[in-house]
């Protein structure tokens, strides 16, 4: 089968598109043929060898959906040509406050989804939303999982709640304010785009701020006047102090990513003093993964996908990734074999 496989951390150039071996269902597995594989930006990072007990060589990609291509012995609720998207994990465990000490990321080190065939768990496989198109559920399962964890898991979300999402634009944070919209918040967003800022509020954002404004803080808590009840920050950097001074006292704040890099300060009585809660969070558990689908089943969620880019332009995709232009999901479409 064609596969894009990273054998050494690198650059681009790393990512080869080639011939490998078919992979094949043993016992309890299954092997689905991908028909769609979202990026994320953890591909890049697992590219560059920046996550912890990544191995060479290996297959990336977490998104995946397709069709049954083979079952293993003691498969029995599955068949081939079934339709299916992949939980993108392994490992959880039975605790779902956190994931066991053996829980991974589907992609670098365990192969993942940038190939024509995959072998996982069965029980790592769930029947395909069918009103969404192949590249829309091949956009789902990572940020799906994420997003659901942080704003009901995580996030205690209520329907009535002021919630927070800076860095719209990026596919976790745009169905983060899909999913919240959904439920009943009211959703203010933050970018450094206008042109971003106007999409969200075409999804529903009640308020948008372009955090490059010096009076964006303002702007924001004027849309919000007693403060946020949940924000959801994917960024971290030096503008996480704003957000501890916009949410209300007894708020929740969940953190999910640092893609802006190291919180340069943090003055500890702004938190303890306006009693915040603040609740670190990543991926999900299956549990998670089946109420997630559930969910954007009830609410006819769609991702939003911004390009779809063939398997065999996986470099020119994982560029625009980087680049951070994308609205939406960037996704790659793989051709049957």
């Amino acid at each position: 089968m064609k596969a894009v496989v990273v054998h050494e951390a690198g650059g681009l150039e790393q990512l080869r598109y080639e011939e490998v071996a078919d992979p094949v269902a043993g016992p309890g597995m299954v092997s689905v043929q991908i028909q769609y594989a979202g990026l994320n930006r953890r591909d890049l990072y697992a590219r560059m060898g920046q996550y912890p007990r990544v191995r060479f060589p290996a297959i990336p990609g977490s998104d995946g959906v397709g069709l049954v291509d083979a079952v293993g012995e003691g498969v029995d609720a599955l068949s081939p040509g079934d339709p299916v998207v992949i939980y993108p994990a392994l490992h959880w465990g039975a605790d779902e406050r956190a994931p066991s000490r053996d829980f991974e990321i589907l992609g670098i080190p365990t192969d993942g989804t940038y190939a024509e065939k995959i072998v996982v768990p069965a029980t790592s496989v769930f029947p395909k939303p069918g009103y969404l198109t192949g590249p829309e559920a091949g956009a789902l399962p990572l940020v799906g999982l994420t997003a659901y964890r942080c704003l009901f898991t995580r996030g205690a979300l209520a329907a009535g709640d002021t919630v927070l999402i800076p860095g719209v634009g990026g596919g976790l944070a745009t169905m983060l304010l899909l999913m919240a919209e959904a439920a009943g918040a009211r959703v203010a967003v933050t970018s450094s785009h206008d042109d971003k800022l106007a999409r969200a509020r075409a999804l529903g954002a009640v308020a948008v701020a372009n955090y490059r404004h010096p009076d964006y803080v303002k702007d924001l808590r004027a849309a919000a006047p007693g403060g946020y009840d949940l924000i959801v920050d994917t960024l971290g950097g030096e503008k996480f102090g704003d957000l501890v001074s916009l949410a209300r006292p007894g708020g929740r704040l969940v953190l999910v990513g640092a893609t802006a890099g190291p919180v340069p300060e943090v003055v500890l009585p702004r938190i303890f003093l306006k009693h915040l809660d603040l609740r670190g969070t990543s991926m999900g558990s299956p549990r998670d993964f089946a109420r997630m689908l559930d969910f954007c089943q009830h609410h006819h969620i769609r991702p939003i996908v911004d390009r779809v880019y063939l398997l065999a332009a996986v470099r020119e995709a994982q560029q625009y990734l980087w680049d951070g232009e994308q609205f939406g999901k960037v996704v790659l479409e793989v051709e049957a074999p």
